[in-house]
């Protein structure tokens, strides 16, 4: 970690120095889970050619995904808020522990569809956006979803009631909250662990995007895919808000435009991608590698009404205690509203 810190300080050093001398500047960019197509398709040709293009070369960018540079996740948005690099991308659920506000958007159960997951994103952006500028010095330039996010898992799985006594890698306090209400153990991994966690009964099941998983393989020892979202991994992308401020208004101009482009890509290839996910871990067709041949689970009406009964005896609750009753406010205001709910 502190070579990481040390050479990113360094490179952020390097191109203020640039940017100085030459009118341009060089941004030091941490991308999300690099195995993903939202990194692949979008994220890296974005920061390697579409902003150079856009900025007629005036900005460019050195891009890594979190994942490749050694890091686990949780710790971007503090190591962003230090100054160690001038943007990055990161799952909020991740951070969740840390920052309670960040499951706000993305509680499990809480969006059906992710066009109510959009929705409810829209309706607390402010609020959340404010927070990070306040408390975290980040300034938060998009968010986005990933595909829905639903079990893996090793050994014959009918529904949510068969949670009973699993241990459940999560990603989030909120999806914790989840299985914790149908008796399953909550587990603490990172998302690199996770596949050789299914593969040797470290775990028993685990939750993710339809896609990731696929791309990360965990068919290799999860057998059966229950295909009920829990919630969509929200995500943002943000700047270090002092960076940020030092920046030109030229160059603040067309990186928001760029990036606003960029998140409804995210948000149109999510959507495009959800069912592509669950053909590619299951009997096909995949037009991304061979069908894993997982055995498809779909959710019953009871377990629809299940996941609804979850939310709201569970994972609301849970969240109110962390969060405190001035960011209860800010959800019933919010996402209450558009949701139909509220927190008492």
């Amino acid at each position: 970690m502190k070579n990481i810190i040390g050479m990113l300080t360094a490179l952020i050093a390097y191109s203020s120095a640039v940017g100085v001398a030459t009118g341009e500047t060089t941004v030091n960019v941490v991308g999300n889970l690099g195995i993903t197509t939202q990194s692949k398709l979008l994220e890296a040709p974005f920061w390697n050619e579409k902003i150079v293009s856009a900025s007629n070369g005036e900005i460019k960018a050195r891009f890594q995904p979190w994942n490749e540079m050694g890091l686990k996740g949780p710790e971007i948005f503090r190591l962003l808020g230090q100054g160690v690099m001038n943007i990055a991308t990161g799952q909020l659920g991740h951070s969740a522990g840390d920052t309670p506000i960040n499951d706000a958007t993305d509680l499990a159960g809480l969006s059906p569809t992710i066009e109510e997951f959009k929705t409810v994103t829209d309706s607390f952006r402010s609020e959340l956006s404010s927070y990070y500028s306040d408390k975290l010095g980040v300034e938060i330039l998009t968010m986005q979803s990933f595909q829905a996010q639903i079990l893996y898992c090793r050994d014959e799985f009918a529904g949510l009631k068969d949670l009973k006594g699993r241990k459940v890698r999560g990603s989030g306090a909120s999806q914790a909250d989840f299985v914790k209400y149908f008796g399953g153990i909550p587990v603490s991994l990172s998302f690199g662990e996770v596949q050789q966690g299914l593969q040797q009964g470290v775990i028993d099941c685990a939750i993710t995007g339809t896609l990731g998983g696929y791309s990360a393989k965990w068919h290799e020892g999860a057998k059966f895919l229950y295909t009920l979202p829990i919630n969509w991994g929200s995500g943002v992308t943000a700047a270090n808000k002092s960076w940020w401020n030092g920046l030109s208004d030229q160059h603040q101009n067309v990186l928001r435009t760029e990036l606003s482009k960029l998140e409804d890509e995210m948000w149109a290839l999510n959507a495009k991608e959800n069912e592509i996910g669950i053909d590619c871990n299951t009997t096909g067709p995949c037009s991304l590698g061979d069908p894993a041949g997982m055995i498809r689970v779909n959710p019953s009406k009871e377990d629809f009404a299940l996941r609804s009964e979850a939310m709201k005896n569970a994972v609301l609750p849970g969240f109110a205690s962390r969060c405190g009753e001035d960011c209860v406010a800010k959800f019933n205001d919010t996402i209450g509203v558009v949701a139909g709910l509220k927190i008492d």
